[in-house]
Order: C-alpha cells, then structure tokens, then sequence
C-alpha cells in the first residue's frame, strides 16, 4: 500500500518556516535552507509548481513573490530556495535581511504545471538568470527517477559568467546523465575564453540546442518578461505549436 506524503503547504493561508542556514553563493546570491516541521516532513509541492514568500521591503509595506525551491518532495525535512538578491529589489530586501532562526511566511502550491513522468518524449527548456529554478526543479525529478526515460535540452540565458545560478549543480547533473540531458549556456557579456553561445538567444540556438517540433516533446521557458515574449516569438517562427510551449 502506498501512503500519499502529507505535505506542510496549505494554499489559503500563509505557514511559518524557520531558517536554518543561509550560504552566500556570490555576492547577490545566496542559498536559503527551511527547516519542515520534523525530519521526515515533506513540503507537498507538485513538480514545476511554486510557493508564495511573504516578507517586508526596505519602508516596511507587505511584498508577495512566487519562488519555486531547488529541492524536491524527495529531500525530506527540509526546502531551499536559492535567491538572487537585487539592489532595488522589494522581496530581496526581506532576504538580505534574514537571519538564522528567524521564519518565513509560505503559502501554495501554486501554478500550472503538471508532470507525470514519460508524458513526453523529450524536454526543451529555455531559461534566463532566475528563471532557472522551474527548470532545475523538473530536471531533477526527472533524473532522478530511474523509470523516466524522458530527455532534457536546456538553454540558460544569462548576462555574465558569475550570473549563472546552480552551475555547479547542472555540469554535475549533465556529466551524470550524458544521454538525458544537455546545457548550452549563453552569455551576454561572456569572458574572453567561452565555449558557449554570446548574445541573446537566437532561433538558430533553439533550433540547435531543443527537440524540433513534434507532438510528443515540450518547450518550457522562464526568464524576465521581455525574453519569454522573444522567446514565445521565436518558437512560433519555429512551428512550435500552443500545445508544445509553455509558460512558467
């Protein structure tokens, strides 16, 4: 028998999670780890889906911003959020400030995404600098579900070479997994030593780097929204149906 894993989320109201670490990545990233109720708690959040953080800006006004964790149901007692934090930003002010002990308003699952594995044959994915997160997320549970076949190409969109979120974490996954999944990185401002695509991202990268259109593959895309507008353009011009992208 199999018992379904009571999850910690509740989507009408907002639950307090308690910081327990929080790691600087680089210097406007860090990785933000909350503690579940007990050790073998799971959060209770479907794949691709995200929550809702509650916080206060720099004048004290109430901020809401969707966040979706770098970690899986899997990863039990626990859920981390891997934050870019902008000068300006209202909801990474509330970041910066938080210490250790201190707890965070959750509310979800939130959003549209449904995953069953096998439900297609393949993955494109197109993401810009924090909309990696989705991405990271759905390539996880497919990796590391031994009896999903499903292949992922992803293109990661960034400004420069320090802009890059879970790098380490996606060349571990793509050494891993060589048949499953592949990433193209593409930088805007890349160094002078750079294998990967500069500039934005292009058709002629799409049509290199994701699965050609077909009933059976997806398209997902998750950047700011001047690029998810150039992207979904550029996939049109691809053939890419309504039904074979999607939005996060």
């Amino acid at each position: 028998m199999i018992f379904a894993l009571v999850g910690c989320l509740d989507p009408e109201n907002f639950r307090e999670f308690k910081l327990v670490e929080k790691r600087q990545l680089s210097h406007n990233v860090a990785n933000f780890k909350f503690a579940l109720p007990t050790p073998t708690s799971a959060l209770g959040l479907p794949i691709g889906q995200h929550i809702s953080c509650r916080g206060q800006d720099a004048a004290g006004e109430e901020v809401i911003k969707p966040y979706t964790p770098t970690t899986l149901d899997s990863d039990l007692g626990r859920f981390e959020l891997v934050i870019k934090m902008y000068p300006q930003g209202r909801m990474s002010h509330h970041f910066r400030e938080m210490k250790v002990g201190d707890y965070m308003s959750v509310k979800g699952p939130k959003g549209r995404f449904k995953y069953q594995p096998g439900q297609v044959r393949a993955f494109g994915m197109i993401a810009g600098g924090s909309g990696i997160t989705p991405m990271f997320q759905v390539t996880r549970a497919v990796l590391e579900n031994p009896e999903d076949n499903t292949k992922v190409h992803l293109i990661y969109a960034n400004v420069t070479y320090d802009d890059i979120l879970l790098k380490e974490e996606l060349d571990s996954m793509a050494k891993n997994f060589p048949d499953r999944f592949k990433i193209y990185y593409v930088l805007n401002q890349p160094p002078e030593i750079w294998d990967g695509g500069v500039g934005f991202v292009s058709k002629e990268m799409i049509q290199t780097h994701c699965p050609a259109p077909a009933a059976d593959i997806q398209v997902l895309r998750c950047g700011p929204p001047p690029m998810n507008k150039a992207m979904a353009a550029h996939l049109d011009g691809l053939g890419y149906t309504k039904e074979m992208q999607f939005q996060f």
